[in-house]
């Protein structure tokens, strides 16, 4: 079966006759972007079709020096759902993009580029070792260093192009260090062949003479490798570079917001049988998930422009990605990382659309203090009483579960637990934003708590069950991975009711803000707002630290090199 290659071919080839011959066939341009992209995601759904009915289908094309690196392609079943991902999104990215780039000078350009990313993209995630996934992974931050720099007469879009050049680098060098000690330690890079001697073969690493301070050698190479994906994947305190890249047109910040930054999720998964033999490294990618989704969601509510507010909303997504790897729910995070790559592309898309409308139309749109006080006078009890009954459903699920008081035969009651705590956080985002469509009769917007409720419920138990068997089907892998990434229990337990008691804060909050009743605020309340405003809309001044940093360095620099 040869059609996982084709399926890199036709961008790939795409790519290059825009670049060559654009300028001549300006008016083909899209149309052979769009078709080499269409039949791709065509051939990519014939292929995740057989390779969930035939199995694991791998090429080897040659053979670098000795059996150890191999150029060819791994497509299993992980493989083939991120190729439907990544080029159905792009088949919708380059349709959008035929006219909203149309008569801008560097459109062959953008064709070209677009193209050559899919290509690098879907090599990415097909690459069978670690030494191609490294140097696909290179090819992607120089393609979207060169799509960030399209406007390249922009001088804001050629300062953030290369902080971003920059940002991923720092990433790659850990990375690259990781890849070193996998070789020296294991003597293999394929994925297959590294699993099983890192099960079979602790070594340890001295990081201090004398054996004072020993670590795994597995440890060791899952950190400096996470390393690599918290800059591809914007996590803290690599993340800065994201909110910055929006100078680009909307369909780059599309495909790459759907694409590129899911890239630290699949380097996860290709290695959670690795990261698996080391719960210390699980627990770390698991707090920095935390603290990602923290920052991230809190400085996108300070947000004025609807592009960064976007951006900070991806950098918070992945943060929860990156956070479910590190519980362990490795199918899980594939599962949030197809969700957000569809809606995340298609909210760009339309803020495209609304930014160009905003032109055509500068004004503020109308509103009366009639309509206004309509949707204040329009509130239920019966909503809130829904919207809060509903989520307190889910906690108390989890927490039964939690304590065994339910018969549920799974080999860790850890990803049961997990899975309903993701749903039950889902549920009470819709049901926060239900309860502000205070302007629709409150039994509608009851059925709709009940029935997101019920929806939500369904799809996390799909995921939990069939998806996750269906990426990882060996016998008790997906319950092992659970089992390695768990806390102990009163940890476990306490998380929960941290979450549970915030949340149920939130509801109370949200309510007497709806019935005019400021119950929180005092003096001391409205200044601390003030004050976390100003660290929010500054992200926290990190960026400001590293500017300093780095000219303290290139200062350093400076005396050391005139010394000599």
């Amino acid at each position: 079966m040869t059609i996982p290659i084709l399926i890199l071919l036709f961008p790939l080839l795409a790519g290059i006759l825009i670049w060559v011959f654009g300028k001549r066939i300006l008016a083909h341009v899209a149309k052979i972007g769009v078709i080499a992209t269409s039949i791709s995601c065509l051939l990519a759904a014939w292929t995740l079709y057989y390779v969930s009915v035939e199995g694991t289908v791998q090429f080897v094309f040659w053979t670098l020096g000795s059996s150890t690196l191999k150029v060819g392609m791994l497509v299993d079943r992980l493989t083939a759902v991120m190729m439907m991902l990544i080029t159905s999104v792009s088949v919708v990215i380059h349709v959008y993009s035929v006219r909203y780039l149309e008569g801008d000078a560097g459109y062959a350009r953008f064709f070209a580029l677009l193209s050559f990313m899919t290509f690098v993209i879907l090599s990415l995630v097909s690459s069978p070792n670690l030494f191609m996934l490294f140097i696909f992974w290179q090819l992607l931050s120089l393609a979207l260093y060169l799509i960030l720099n399209f406007n390249y007469s922009h001088p804001d879009a050629c300062r953030n192009a290369f902080k971003t050049f920059f940002v991923h680098r720092v990433g790659d060098v850990s990375f690259l260090c990781g890849i070193f000690l996998a070789y020296k330690y294991f003597g293999t890079l394929e994925f297959v062949d590294l699993f099983k001697a890192a099960a079979e073969q602790p070594h340890v690493i001295s990081l201090l003479p004398g054996n004072m301070f020993d670590v795994s050698a597995v440890t060791a190479i899952a950190l400096l490798i996470f390393v690599g994906a918290i800059a591809k994947s914007s996590q803290f305190p690599l993340h800065v570079w994201l909110p910055d890249t929006m100078d680009s047109p909307t369909p780059v910040s599309a495909l790459m917001h759907a694409g590129i930054i899911n890239a630290g999720g699949f380097l996860l998964n290709r290695l959670a049988p690795f990261y698996v033999l080391s719960t210390p490294t699980l627990h770390f990618v698991f707090l920095i998930g935390v603290l990602t989704v923290l920052l991230g969601a809190s400085m996108m509510l300070a947000q004025n422009d609807i592009k960064k507010t976007l951006g900070f909303s991806t950098m918070g997504q992945m943060g929860y990605m990156i956070m479910e790897c590190g519980l362990g729910a490795f199918a899980l995070a594939i599962f949030h990382l197809i969700a957000h790559g569809l809606f995340k592309a298609s909210l760009f898309l339309g803020a495209g659309t609304g930014i160009h409308s905003s032109r055509d139309e500068p004004k503020f749109p109308h509103s009366s203090d009639h309509e206004v006080d309509e949707r204040k006078n329009s509130s239920s009890q019966l909503t809130w009483a829904t919207g809060l009954v509903v989520t307190l459903m889910m906690p108390l699920i989890i927490l039964m579960v939690a304590h065994g008081m339910l018969d549920i035969h799974l080999q860790d009651a850890h990803g049961a637990v997990i899975f309903l705590f993701f749903s039950w956080v889902t549920a009470s985002q819709v049901m926060f934003s239900l309860y502000r469509l205070q302007a629709v009769a409150s039994w509608k917007v009851a059925c709709a708590m009940i029935g997101a409720l019920f929806f939500i419920g369904f799809i996390y138990l799909w995921a939990g069950e069939e998806f996750t068997h269906f990426l990882y089907p060996g016998h008790g892998v997906a319950d092992s991975f659970f089992v390695a990434a768990a806390f102990n229990p009163q940890v476990f337990d306490m998380i929960i009711l941290i979450a549970t008691g915030l949340i149920l804060f939130g509801w109370f909050v949200v309510y007497t803000n709806a019935k005019g009743q400021k119950i929180f605020i005092s003096n001391w309340f409205v200044s601390v707002r003030k004050q976390m405003y100003i660290l929010l809309i500054n992200r926290f001044y990190i960026d400001l630290i590293y500017v300093r940093w780095s000219a303290s360095i290139l200062r350093l620099a400076q005396k050391v090199a005139h010394r000599f």
